[in-house]
């Protein structure tokens, strides 16, 4: 049984090597920044679901493409404090809470 299941995981290998090691590694050094890229996301997302905004309404509403508004909304992008003090002023949120 277990050869066989070797047999199938070697003839389903992928040719690329795995990313796996290096990911975890950058998630790992980048966690501070990230866990804040996160919590924004979050804080948008729920406005645009209180006020039914989609992601093209979103952009409308900063003059960017939709692609740009996927940037804050995957909660990976390292965002300046310019960029999201202008989020919070044109939407007239507070996306982040002092602990």
């Amino acid at each position: 049984m277990i050869g066989k299941a070797i047999k199938y995981l070697e003839a389903h290998q992928s040719e690329t090597p795995s990313c796996f090691v290096e990911e975890a590694s950058w998630r790992k050094e980048n966690a501070s920044w990230l866990r804040w890229s996160r919590q924004l996301a979050v804080a948008l997302m729920g406005y645009m679901q209180e006020v039914g905004m989609k992601h093209a309404d979103l952009a409308a509403r900063f003059g960017v493409s939709p692609q740009d508004v996927n940037k804050p909304l995957s909660g990976i992008d390292n965002l300046s404090f310019k960029i999201i003090a202008n989020i919070e002023d044109k939407l007239g949120i507070t996306c982040f809470a002092m602990m």
